[in-house]
């Protein structure tokens, strides 16, 4: 444009020729003229020297038109550098917040409260006293469950559970976080499936608080804690669903190896491995010792399953029964002096019909029954078998007194006697 006006102002471009539009010979795309031969060149307009030097903006090939460019080319290039940057980020975060909407994970809600009384309170406070053990001598090998009596090491279980390690066997107790330690066998007992074991060199253990099994009623909430199939701490809930069931197990004919449990039904599932671990009421109390199951099949190991039909040892037995087993090592097994007769398929237990099936002197003696009598019920509980009877009687102590009815030449008669300890 600068160009433009500058030709303007001159006006005239020739002497001879006459007046000429001033845009009439004007290209802007060609050299200038040469001036003819004795011609004055047009007068020219004075610059202001700042600007002497400066190139046309029109002229491509001068300098700084040139650094000018490239100038823009620069800031073109670095414009859509960071414009592909900024869309990149923004396309990728269009993607993972799943469009326009902007995503918002939410924090992480507090969990419930878990109030005193609960399965997750009873299972916190009860674990670290619970202990899984592992048996084996003579051939055999099992686990079970414990639980701690004292400070001082001392933890209850069943006796099959510690049975194969009796012999000279080991047998360790892993406590629930793991440590794991050489236990010894303090005392047994085969009759009540009892048994107390010691480990030694552990400090700050946890005994659970032994309840009442006298208050349990039917219906009552429980948790048993244990190990079943060698799974250490787990814990399953139910109710009792039954008190005074008689329950007689192991043994496999030998008399001396099958025990007598008068014992708390649960619904709480047991299972192998569960055997020896405490069965808690609402308080976290152990109101029994798991011990045994009844179950119609058996797992793909070969072992029974849980149906529902859990027993435990009530808890006043097994009291009793850890007590004797630490101050003595055994245990006195109540008795009323009499050989019972269970080839007869009698509705109750029938005394044998040998002369000394009465032991002479001993309580029945001395209570007035007699060989051939059928003992029907005891303490008002009906007597249904031989094993009922006996279950009745070790549900005692030797020194407690036991009302029998029994049946004699078709006529029934009561009798109450003091129960003797066996040699």
């Amino acid at each position: 444009m600068r160009e433009s006006m500058d030709l303007g102002e001159r006006g005239r471009t020739g002497a001879d020729d006459g007046p000429v539009e001033p845009w009439a010979r004007y290209d802007p795309w060609r050299s200038a003229p040469a001036t003819p031969s004795g011609a004055q060149p047009p007068p020219t307009r004075p610059t202001d020297p700042s600007h002497e030097s400066a190139p046309s903006p029109e002229s491509p090939s001068e300098p700084g038109t040139r650094a000018r460019r490239r100038g823009v080319i620069i800031a073109v290039t670095l414009a859509a550098l960071v414009t592909g940057t900024l869309g990149g980020y923004l396309g990728a975060r269009y993607e993972r917040d799943g469009g326009a909407r902007t995503l918002v994970l939410p924090a992480p809600a507090p969990g419930p409260e878990r109030p005193a009384g609960s399965v997750a309170d009873l299972a916190a406070r009860s674990l670290p006293g619970v202990v899984t053990l592992r048996a084996s001598g003579s051939g055999e090998a099992g686990t079970g469950t414990g639980f701690v009596l004292d400070e001082r090491g001392h933890i209850l279980t069943n006796n099959h559970v510690v049975a194969p390690a009796a012999g000279g066997g080991a047998l360790t107790v892993t406590f629930s976080g793991g440590q794991t330690l050489r236990a010894e066998v303090v005392g047994r007992d085969a009759g009540y499936d009892l048994a107390v074991v010691r480990v030694r060199g552990v400090k700050n253990l946890t005994p659970l608080a032994l309840g009442d099994s006298e208050g349990v009623r039917v219906g009552d909430p429980v948790v048993a804690l244990g190990s079943p199939f060698d799974l250490p701490n787990t814990v399953t809930s139910g109710i009792i669903s039954a008190k005074e069931r008689p329950v007689t197990a192991g043994g496999e004919g030998e008399q001396s190896d099958i025990s007598y449990v008068d014992a708390l039904q649960t619904d709480a599932p047991l299972n192998p491995g569960n055997s020896g671990g405490p069965l808690l009421d609402a308080t976290g109390h152990v109101i029994g010792v798991n011990s045994a199951i009844r179950s119609a099949d058996t797992t793909g190991e070969g072992q029974a399953g849980s149906v529902g039909l859990g027993f435990a040892i009530p808890v006043n037995q097994a009291r009793w029964v850890a007590g004797e087993l630490l101050a003595h090592g055994h245990v006195a097994h109540p008795v009323i002096g009499v050989a019972l007769d269970s080839r007869e398929d009698r509705n109750g237990a029938l005394i044998g019909g040998d002369e000394d099936a009465v032991t002479p002197g001993g309580p029945a003696d001395r209570a007035g029954l007699a060989p051939g009598d059928l003992v029907t019920a005891a303490d008002g509980r009906p007597v249904t078998s031989t094993e009922d009877l006996i279950v009745r009687i070790r549900a005692h102590r030797p020194g407690d007194r036991l009302r029998l009815t029994y049946v004699r030449e078709g006529k029934e008669h009561h009798a109450t006697l003091t129960l003797a300890a066996a040699d």
